[in-house]
């Protein structure tokens, strides 16, 4: 296990830049997540940690060592791809074993380190399969028993779970995290999927066109974001956000005045984000015309129109209202988000 830290990093292809002065700490055993929308650059930067591909400035230390020009085999790291990786015609413990037969383990070491890790994955019964003769899920667990035999001082994962269908992903979230409490490597982890980062990080990095918009807790990004960026992608349904501005009688926006807290500063340009769970029915408030109405079972989530804005509210109650019909929110004032419109930044 080592820490890892990623100081002033940079890449570019040619001319163009694609990563811009990245900073991160990941501490001894953290679970870190680098999240962020397709082509903003987390991908290049997991495979600049692992070796598989250069930086064009900065330094990436693994532990005490500055690894930037060392070769992947001797950055004591083990790498997850999203397709699996597996030699189709070796046996799940040839698979998982051949790592260490590549670096000259004993054949009694490497079937103690291949049974070690296969009891930890439930993997026992497969071990004289082929990767054909596996499912999405099982393959998976190989691929993660191939990079646990070697005992590395990093784990990293590359959208590990983006081949699997809904249902599966959901349990090798809990597999992974799980693997994680267990082992305490340091793990690195890459992926598009909030509800993944959110579901199974210690710490997020939310990245957005090469550089880091957000480092920190789930709970701290999802509760207090730090632009409209962050705000969008971090939650799921979105944080709704209505443009406008703020005025000693409330936040005014297209065709709705919206309440806020006293005290504010008046700004012309600004932006009133709310998370739909913070948006409660109530007899006056607010008037919202129902659009749609999506019973989940627990709650409800309704689209609906406020002014010329369209927002969601999830709600506990089982809504009775149908699309056409007004309803009256109120939002909670303590859990309000205000950003300036022009630069996105957090205003409250």
């Amino acid at each position: 296990m080592a820490p890892v830290t990623l100081k002033s990093i940079t890449k570019s292809y040619g001319t163009t830049p694609v990563l811009h002065g990245i900073d991160i700490d990941i501490a001894d055993g953290e679970f870190v997540v680098l999240v962020g929308p397709s082509g903003c650059g987390k991908s290049t930067l997991l495979r600049m940690i692992a070796g598989l591909e250069t930086i064009t400035g900065g330094d990436i230390s693994i532990g005490s060592r500055v690894v930037n020009d060392l070769e992947p085999k001797d950055r004591d790291i083990a790498m997850v791809f999203q397709n699996y990786a597996l030699y189709p015609h070796m046996t799940v413990a040839a698979n998982m074993g051949f790592s260490l037969e590549h670096r000259g383990a004993s054949k009694a070491e490497i079937s103690e380190r291949v049974n070690w890790a296969a009891d930890i994955l439930g993997l026992r019964p497969l071990l004289d399969r082929y990767p054909r003769q596996l499912s999405g899920g099982q393959r998976q667990r190989v691929a993660m028993g191939r990079a646990i035999v070697r005992n590395p001082q990093v784990f990293l994962f590359d959208e590990p779970l983006s081949n699997l269908d809904a249902k599966l992903r959901v349990v090798m979230r809990g597999e992974i995290k799980g693997l994680h409490q267990r082992l305490g490597v340091t793990t690195v982890y890459v992926t598009h999927d909030q509800v993944e980062a959110m579901t199974m990080a210690d710490k997020i990095v939310v990245m957005n066109g090469g550089r880091v918009e957000q480092v920190g807790a789930p709970l701290d990004l999802y509760d207090r974001p730090a632009n409209l960026f962050v705000a969008g992608f971090i939650g799921s349904p979105a944080m709704n956000t209505l443009g406008g501005r703020i005025t000693p009688d409330g936040f005014v926006a297209a065709g709705a005045t919206l309440p806020l807290p006293p005290g504010l500063t008046p700004a012309a340009n600004a932006v009133y984000g709310i998370r739909p769970e913070h948006l409660s029915l109530a007899d006056t408030g607010i008037p919202a015309i129902v659009k749609l109405v999506e019973p989940m079972g627990s709650e409800t989530q309704v689209t609906m129109t406020v002014g010329e804005h369209t927002v969601i509210g999830v709600f506990r109650e089982r809504l009775k209202a149908k699309p056409g019909e007004t309803v009256h929110l109120r939002p909670d004032l303590e859990a309000l988000h205000l950003f300036d419109a022009a630069t996105g930044g957090r205003l409250n």
